[in-house]
């Protein structure tokens, strides 16, 4: 069977060997855990220098807490506990950075499938570091999976591996922007229903979810979990079409939003794309003819797969027996891939909507130096995903490129309390400045993008305080100022500094001797023919896809209090928003001699 998109310039029916088998944290509420740190957003210009807001004079803390919203892109200031010694901080890696929802991966036809599975989220882990699962398709026609939280190599070892015998699999790897981050919510999840059994792994977020879920309860659909993910396998399970891949099709017509998803049955595997294409998915093969499909190349680079194309917006590829089936799902004259993968989430070593990600990090830095230029000394990263575009700003300015930061890779999310409170310990706990790059130069600093500043600010500290003589601070993206519904977990317009300052005021807050981001306009030029193709609704605030109702998009901080800082809970849901049931919580921190007390 062989069903062409009129979008798609191809359809793709290839066979595959006829010997290969057919059918081979911690949960606390909102109210008792945060972090306490710019807890009201910042003024437009504001009327006190920079370190006020760093340094409030105050002691007394007071905000409103609306229960019914949920955000999670935490600020990495750190809160004594007033029972111990423990000091939360709330994940310093990723503290002022959109993040990625979640990678996925499926293997069709190799007797090492879980294994490969395994190796191949290893390579994602940067896309999902909540929790990890790998189901199978074994030898008998029985889908089992290991689901575990935490990163990959802390979920699965030998003996689990050796649990997941068969030729197919799909994986996982998690950062939650829809569902609370425990154990029932990590993918990929596995429904029975009237036909069979099916596992599915989705990377993306459904801005309808909450219209469809209700509508399912209605009928009298039960739910098991807050992701939205588990909404598409009901879909499935309540459609009459037949057969399994045209419920898939049936299903996803009723989806809105981003969702690059892989589906697992005992003897097919399934994969499919939005028609925006917002998120990334890929084709590659093994050299005994096994089929593979990942959110990056990089994972096919590790497994040894060889990179085919990417799957297309709106396409539904059917792996089986029989080969690889490409049918449209829905047309789509126009895809609108996200550019932030290019920017930030995406490896440099992928390739991602058919464009190096190094090439384009390279470029932008490039761009930075002949439109942004200073005169200086030295051109250093924040690093890791700074680096390239440090290295293309260094090698167009003539400029050396140096280490001046040092990253710490192995900062877990709680930390023993110092004997004495450390300005910006969470920061200094990631980033070590190199004194002997630093002193006394003329310091470029590159990084790729600004969120709320807070990150920023306290770099720019440190780099002087390491005895820079000037810190110039060049971002490798334009100005953040909307929030994004399609699979990144972004903070609410409100927190996002570009949204409520201008260059010059942001610079000042961060304390930087320039400033300077990559122009919106340079950025697409560069992207020349392809640049109608991506979304740059966090740059534009014009979404492909317009949100409507509620929509989750980051973890259920209300539920899980893993991860998050109290002034960022409205983020979750969109402006205008209303839940009847929605109560307002006056909750007042007091700091004495050291201890918070509510």
């Amino acid at each position: 069977m062989s069903i062409s998109c009129p979008t798609h310039k191809h359809t793709t029916f290839s066979s595959l060997p006829s010997t290969m088998s057919a059918a081979a944290a911690t949960t606390t509420t909102a109210a008792t855990t945060t972090s306490l740190t710019h807890l009201s957003p910042l003024p437009k210009s504001a009327d006190k220098p920079p370190s006020a807001f760093f340094n409030p004079p105050h002691k007394t803390l007071s905000f409103t807490l609306t229960h019914k919203t949920a955000a999670k892109n935490p600020l990495y200031d750190v809160v004594s506990s007033p029972q111990s010694d423990v000091v939360l901080s709330f994940d310093v890696d990723g503290d002022d950075k959109p993040r990625e929802e979640c990678g996925v991966v499926g293997i069709y036809g190799d007797p090492e499938a879980s294994r490969l599975c395994y190796l191949a989220l290893h390579a994602l882990q940067h896309r999902g570091q909540e929790g990890a699962g790998i189901v199978v398709a074994t030898p008998d026609g029985v889908l089992k999976s290991v689901t575990g939280v935490g990163l990959v190599s802390e979920v699965f070892n030998q003996s689990k591996l050796d649990q997941l015998p068969g030729d197919n699999a799909i994986g996982h790897v998690r950062y939650s922007t829809a569902g609370q981050s425990m154990l029932k919510n990590v993918q990929p999840f596995v429904a029975g229903y009237r036909f069979g059994r099916v596992g599915v792994a989705h990377n993306g977020n459904l801005v309808n979810y909450q219209t469809l879920r209700a509508e399912l309860e209605e009928n009298g659909s039960i739910f098991g979990t807050s992701s939205d993910t588990e909404v598409v396998l009901h879909l499935i399970a309540i459609s009459k079409q037949r057969p399994f891949f045209l419920r898939i099709v049936e299903a996803c017509e009723k989806l809105k939003g981003a969702y690059s998803m892989v589906f697992l049955t005992e003897d097919k595997l399934v994969a499919v794309r939005d028609p925006y294409g917002f998120r990334p998915l890929v084709m590659g093969r093994r050299s005994n003819g096994a089929i593979v499909f990942a959110s990056e190349t990089c994972a096919l680079d590790l497994i040894e797969a060889t990179y085919e194309r990417e799957v297309n917006p709106g396409e539904v590829l059917i792996v089986d027996k029989d080969g690889v089936q490409s049918l449209c799902l829905m047309q789509h004259p126009e895809p609108k891939s996200c550019i932030f993968e290019h920017i930030y989430f995406s490896l440099p070593n992928s390739v991602v909507f058919g464009k190096s990600v190094y090439e384009s990090r390279r470029r932008f830095g490039e761009i930075l130096a002949t439109e942004s230029p200073v005169d200086c000394d030295v051109v250093i990263a924040v690093p890791d995903s700074g680096v390239v575009a440090a290295i293309g700003y260094a090698n167009k300015a003539g400029v050396p490129f140096q280490q001046g930061l040092i990253r710490s890779h192995y900062v877990g999310r709680t930390f023993i309390e110092p004997s004495q409170r450390i300005r910006d310990f969470g920061v200094k706990l990631k980033l070590s400045p190199v004194r002997a790059v630093l002193e006394g130069k003329r310091v470029v600093v590159v990084d790729d993008s600004i969120v709320r500043g807070t990150t920023s600010s306290k770099i720019v500290r440190l780099l002087k305080e390491a005895g820079a003589k000037e810190v110039h601070m060049r971002i490798a993206s334009p100005p953040i100022i909307a929030s994004c519904y399609y699979g990144v977990d972004t903070p609410s317009s409100e927190e996002l500094i570009s949204n409520r300052m201008s260059v010059e005021e942001i610079r000042e807050f961060i304390g930087s001797d320039s400033l300077a981001f990559l122009d919106f306009d340079s950025l697409k030029r560069m992207l020349a023919a392809d640049s109608p193709n991506f979304c740059y609704a966090c740059f534009s605030g014009n979404y492909p896809v317009q949100p409507s109702g509620i929509v989750k998009k980051v973890g259920d901080f209300v539920d899980d209090g893993l991860n998050g800082s109290i002034d960022s809970i409205d983020g979750g849901w969109l402006q205008g928003s209303n839940d009847e049931n929605g109560k307002d919580l006056d909750i007042n921190f007091e700091e004495q001699d050291g201890k918070v007390t509510v």
